[in-house]
C-alpha cells in the first residue's frame, strides 16, 4: 500500500509492501515501530538507529509528532484519500469559477442523487461512484448549482472523466 506522508509541509511517498518492506521516495527503508503500552510514544528503529517518538493529535487529520526534541505537523493519506482530494473532494475544492468534479479513479456510476440547476451545499452528495467494491460518495467542495451532469447511473467512467459541473451561485 502507497501513502503519502505530508512532514511539515514537505511530501513523501512510502510504500508498505506485503512483506513489510518499506519503501521511502522509491528507496528501501529498515524500519520497525511498536507502541509502548497504552501511551501516545512509539518506539522506532529506522536502518538501525533507534529513536522515540510522541504522538500528539492535532487538528482534523493532522497529527503532531515529536521526535528527538522537534515538533512536526504530519498528515498521512493512503493513495485512494489523495486522487479524491486532487480531484477536488478535499477541502477546498476550486476557485470563484465554475468546478469540475471528475472521476478520482476508474469505477462504475451507481447514483446522481442531484438534478441539472438544483441548488447544493458544500458537502452535499453529487455522485455515488463504486470503484474496487468500494462505494465512495462524491462530494461537492464548496456551494453552488449543477450546471451540467455529464454521465449517467451505470455507466462506466475513467479516472479524471468531468462528472459534475458546478457554477457559482448567482448573488441575489
Amino acid at each position: 500500500m502507497k501513502y503519502i506522508a505530508t512532514v511539515n509541509e514537505q511530501a513523501f511517498e512510502v510504500e508498505i509492501n506485503e512483506d513489510h518492506r518499506v519503501l521511502l521516495n522509491g528507496q528501501p527503508v529498515s524500519v520497525d515501530f511498536d507502541a509502548v503500552s497504552d501511551q501516545p510514544v512509539f518506539t522506532l528503529l529506522v536502518d538501525g538507529k533507534s529513536y522515540e517518538a510522541f504522538i500528539i493529535e492535532g487538528l482534523g487529520d493532522e497529527l503532531l509528532v515529536q521526535l528527538r526534541g522537534q515538533q512536526y505537523a504530519v498528515v498521512v493519506e493512503d493513495e485512494r484519500e489523495r486522487r479524491l482530494r486532487a480531484a477536488g473532494l478535499g477541502e477546498g475544492g476550486g476557485g470563484p469559477g465554475e468546478f469540475q468534479l471528475k472521476a478520482p479513479m476508474p469505477g462504475l456510476i451507481v447514483a446522481i442523487p442531484v438534478t441539472e440547476g438544483q441548488h447544493v451545499h458544500k458537502g452535499d452528495n453529487l455522485v455515488i461512484l463504486e470503484s474496487m467494491k468500494m462505494q465512495n460518495e462524491l462530494r461537492a467542495p464548496r456551494d453552488g448549482v449543477v450546471a451540467r451532469i455529464a454521465i449517467a447511473a451505470g455507466e462506466g467512467v475513467d479516472q479524471n472523466q468531468v462528472l459534475v459541473v458546478l457554477a457559482p451561485r448567482q448573488a441575489q
